[in-house]
């Protein structure tokens, strides 16, 4: 079970006031908290998005085409699972620690889609991390929008680092993986890194020859498990299913690419520069929010220049 918590942190000068509505359309970011649904409060800079509410990413893995939940037939073993993750900057930067990054780059907190909000945000941004509810409106939207690119095409550059996931629970060292890979001319990585090795490693594969290699990679695996027991929730069963996912938005040679395991391919969104990526990927996460505008379950943080 997880820990309901209060804000109690004072907003600071021009905060927006607790209450105010901000998903979709709205503004702002709303605090959720998935093992208390109904435990919802709003964002309030000076409190920070995971205080009230931390969101922790559940999903399951799927093949290429397959409805999500599906698992690669295999009667041998079971299936991979992994201790979700929760979505808070001071874990993520903590795992990136583990793994042999320099601090010089570290996640924040994204507390809104208004100008003054975002202007909250240290730049540059290398990269943006969503948290999102799977649903039926999205799985149907991902379904057509798969069809569409396989009938239209799509400009990906070779240059885009991209994996599947086939690991339950996965999504948010993945979303990791993706925001790091894309970006590891800009990392100061640490002698003995292990992500630097599993990317060395893995720069020739397929996406679905990394995938692999992520199950058997043990320096990761148990880096996972540790940060999923940090946090301010206590990690679930390993076994609870909650359709919580995360994906990585990144710039590639001046494009903005969505990059989730779940998906067959990256998602080219267009063009972008280094001086609007933010702006560019928080319309990208507005588009997630208006496709599913009754749902409250979402939240970003930033990869920034420390």
């Amino acid at each position: 079970m997880g820990r309901r918590l209060s804000l109690s942190a004072a907003p600071r000068p021009g905060a927006p006031e607790p209450g105010r509505r901000g998903v979709g359309a709205r503004e702002g970011w709303v605090l959720f908290s998935p093992v208390f649904p109904l435990a919802a409060r709003w964002c309030v800079p000076g409190s920070g998005l995971r205080r009230g509410g931390v969101r922790r990413c559940q999903c399951r893995e799927v093949q290429p085409s397959a409805d999500c939940g599906s698992h690669p037939t295999n009667t041998a073993m079971e299936p991979h699972r992994w201790l979700p993750l929760e979505a808070n900057p001071d874990v993520t930067n903590q795992f990136l620690k583990q793994l042999g990054i320099h601090p010089d780059w570290q996640f924040v907190d994204v507390y809104g889609m208004e100008p003054e909000l975002l202007s909250m945000v240290p730049r540059p941004v290398c990269a943006v991390l969503l948290l999102f509810p799977i649903t039926e409106k999205y799985e149907t939207f991902r379904t057509e929008e798969e069809e569409r690119i396989k009938a239209k095409g799509q400009d990906v550059k070779s240059s885009v680092y991209f994996m599947k996931q086939t690991i339950d629970n996965a999504c948010g060292t993945i979303g990791l993986i993706h925001a790091i890979a894309n970006n590891r001319d800009k990392m100061n990585f640490e002698t003995n890194s292990s992500l630097k090795k599993f990317l060395e490693d893995s720069l020739s594969m397929t996406p679905e020859e990394r995938a692999k290699y992520l199950e058997t990679y043990e320096a990761i695996r148990v880096t996972h498990e540790s940060s999923a027991h940090e946090g301010q929730t206590e990690a679930p069963s390993i076994d609870e299913k909650v359709d919580l996912h995360f994906i990585a938005l990144v710039n590639v040679g001046g494009h903005l690419y969505e990059l989730d395991g779940r998906k067959p391919f990256p998602i080219n969104h267009g063009e972008t520069s280094d001086d609007s990526f933010l702006e560019d990927a928080i319309q990208v996460c507005k588009k997630f929010m208006e496709r599913d505008p009754e749902e409250l379950r979402f939240n970003a943080i930033a990869l920034s220049a420390a």
